[in-house]
């Protein structure tokens, strides 16, 4: 994928790749696709655009305030 946006996304392999655009998203499916390739899940999850697969990785803070359990 070739980002057209200005200033450019970061590529999928790029540290802040979670900051490209969206292109496709479907709340309702719990997916974005971003600009770059990247499928976004919204536990944090991701599906790079080689295949590999990056883990969910929401912080423990976000994790207890979603839960509404307090640390």
């Amino acid at each position: 994928m070739f980002c057209q946006h200005q200033p450019c996304c970061p590529t999928s392999d790029a540290s802040d790749r979670e900051a490209a655009r969206p292109v496709a998203h479907h709340p309702e499916q719990g997916w974005s696709l971003l600009c770059n390739g990247v499928l976004l899940f919204e536990d944090t999850g991701e599906l790079l655009p080689n295949g590999q697969i990056v883990e969910p990785h929401r912080s423990r803070t976000a994790a207890s305030i979603a839960s509404g359990r307090s640390r």
